[in-house]
């Protein structure tokens, strides 16, 4: 018996599914799916959720300087001429970062191999490529999701039956995030 559903799918269809259902459910909180895929998205989504709470607070802040471009007033860039060329005019700026400890990248890497990267479309720009943003889904999982489940030991999604699905009669469950 395998450890495993292997949902009807090849493995390469079986891991993509998850993945994109996975994904899915962490940047929305719920999906609707059936009873088996759900009940195989709770044990990835419950391995992200606890790798995020273990090293959640494992990193320090380091100021580094950094160079930065001088804007003007309008959001446009200071340029001034040396040698006959346009160069731009750089500024020095203090920036605080967060440094992973070597734990904390490994999780960091661990969830990047399942979570898909999201792009946040504004409604004022559906169905355009300019003013989309990439979403960081795993600071996502460590600053928002991480404390909220931080005295929790596991169980942080929980399954909801809504019905037979009309077409083939399969059990609909709504997955979501406690």
């Amino acid at each position: 018996m395998a450890g495993y559903r292997k949902l009807s799918r090849t493995a390469s269809q079986r891991k993509a599914l998850i993945r994109n259902q996975v994904t899915a459910l962490l940047y929305n909180g719920k999906i609707v799916t059936t009873e088996a895929k759900a009940k195989e998205i709770r044990r990835q989504a419950e391995h992200l959720i606890t790798l995020a709470v273990k090293e959640k607070d494992n990193f320090e802040e380091v100021t580094v300087k950094a160079k930065v471009v001088r804007k003007d007033k309008d959001g446009k860039r200071v340029t001034e001429v040396k040698d006959g060329k346009k160069v731009a005019v750089f500024d020095e700026v203090d920036k605080k970062i967060k440094k992973d400890a070597p734990s904390r990248l490994h999780a960091r890497r661990e969830m990047l191999k399942v979570l898909y990267p999201v792009k946040k479309v504004p409604e004022q720009a559906a169905g355009k490529k300019r003013g989309t943003e990439q979403v960081d889904l795993v600071a996502k999982l460590f600053d928002e999701i991480a404390p909220k489940y931080a005295n929790r030991n596991g169980g942080y999604t929980r399954i909801i039956k809504i019905g037979q699905r009309k077409g083939d009669g399969a059990m609909e469950v709504m997955i979501e995030l406690v």
